[in-house]
């Protein structure tokens, strides 16, 4: 129709054709301007984009010489490359940090600037669980997180009647940069053995002041009553009065000075000690006492040589303790029994007797130091409190443990349980 058309306009045939041609050539040249024109334009704004990320990733824009999206995306694997190496760097220090706050001894809770938890080490971790202490603990924490937003810093101490009893210090502190807060930090202190060897020495300073001041007042007043005394029978009498109270103080202070030297040697020297001979030097050592009160020692000994490695001298003094406290509170004429044995890889030394014995109340007392079931019987017997606490600090620096079993008027049996000596051969 076209063809038609042009036909009847009355222009020739060729010339259309001619015409029609050069139309269409003008019409793609234009659509191929169009589209360099459209993929230049393109190729410059995603240069400036490219440009744009490198930029904010760290990195100059590259210069005029190297315009060009080849040159931008060459410098962009670089600043990414960089990038992803800072990124493995700071996972790095962040997973040593965190592993670096679970060897802490301390329980340390962070939270961010939204009062989010956002790190707890396993220590925290354990002393934040679901007992009944814990959740106290628990909510003390988070009251003193809310304290720390509005003063900067708090601090508090939790005493936990458990079982077990705990004593917990917790502090926090707001964390900031200079510039504005990032959060807050809890670290959460148990503290309980610390605050028990401080009460163990208090205690320890007081006993031993009520220990000496009791003998010392009674030697000054005997002394002054004897200044004045003119009856050579009371004098007498008061002389010996004199003597016992001089020589309980001596054995406070020799049971003191053992027993600070014995807690100082944690590990001491270790050389083969026969059983048999320990405990003959022990029975020797009480046998005065022993014939004093009218009690009789059984002694038995291992079947065969039985050795242990230890220190003679601290394994003489601990069961020379035993065999004094069975001999002083057994009644008198009775008898005491005094058995080695090896048991497997282990030595046993019992110490028995048939006395008084110990209520049910004292018995997880009796190791402390002076701590006396019946303070009026122990004085009369001249006991310092100090020779169980002594027995058990050898048995623990030998690896060893002391067991006792005793009823109330029957008696007691005590125990020291000892590593047997490895046999040659």
């Amino acid at each position: 129709m076209l063809w038609a058309m042009l036909g009847a306009s009355g222009v020739p045939h060729n010339e259309v054709v001619a015409g029609f041609a050069a139309l269409g050539g003008f019409t793609i040249l234009a659509v191929v301007v169009a589209t360099i024109l459209g993929r230049r334009s393109g190729r410059h704004s995603l240069e400036q984009r490219l440009s744009a990320l490198a930029s904010r990733l760290g990195s100059d824009a590259p210069g005029d010489e190297k315009q060009g999206i080849e040159p931008a995306l060459h410098q962009l694997e670089l600043v990414t490359d960089r990038a992803a190496e800072a990124v493995a760097e700071a996972s790095s220090d962040a997973i040593r940090l965190r592993h670096a706050l679970d060897t802490l001894p301390q329980g340390v809770i962070v939270c961010d600037e939204h009062d989010e938890v956002v790190f707890r080490n396993t220590r925290a971790i354990g002393l934040m669980g679901g007992r009944h202490g814990d959740a106290l603990a628990a909510q003390a924490v988070v009251d003193l997180l809310g304290g720390a937003w509005e003063q900067g810093s708090a601090v508090r101490t939790l005493d936990l009647y458990g079982p077990p009893r705990r004593t917990l210090a917790v502090s926090t502190q707001v964390i900031d940069d200079g510039r504005r807060t990032l959060g807050v930090i809890a670290v959460i202190d148990d503290v309980s053995e610390r605050r028990r060897l401080e009460e163990i020495r208090r205690d320890f300073v007081a006993n031993v002041s009520h220990e000496l001041k009791t003998p010392m007042g009674a030697l000054g007043l005997l002394a002054e009553t004897l200044v004045s005394e003119t009856d050579p029978a009371i004098g007498k009498r008061l002389a010996s009065r004199i003597h016992t109270e001089a020589f309980r103080v001596s054995r406070i202070i020799d049971d003191l000075l053992d027993l600070s030297r014995i807690e100082a040697e944690e590990a001491p020297p270790r050389e083969p000690v026969l059983v048999s001979l320990v405990m003959a030097e022990s029975v020797e050592r009480v046998r005065a006492t022993a014939e004093h009160r009218g009690v009789k020692i059984l002694v038995e000994e291992p079947d065969v040589p039985v050795t242990v490695l230890g220190d003679r001298r601290q394994l003489v003094s601990a069961l020379y303790n035993l065999l004094e406290n069975a001999v002083k509170f057994s009644y008198d004429s009775g008898t005491v029994r005094f058995d080695g044995r090896r048991s497997g890889d282990e030595v046993i030394v019992e110490v028995e007797d048939h006395g008084i014995g110990i209520p049910a109340r004292d018995i997880e007392r009796i190791f402390e130091r002076f701590y006396r079931v019946d303070q009026g019987r122990s004085h009369n017997t001249g006991g310092t409190g100090l020779g169980l606490s002594i027995a058990r600090h050898v048995a623990a620096n030998h690896q060893g443990r002391i067991e006792v079993d005793s009823r109330e008027g029957e008696g007691s049996t005590f125990r020291m349980i000892l590593p047997a000596q490895a046999q040659v051969g």
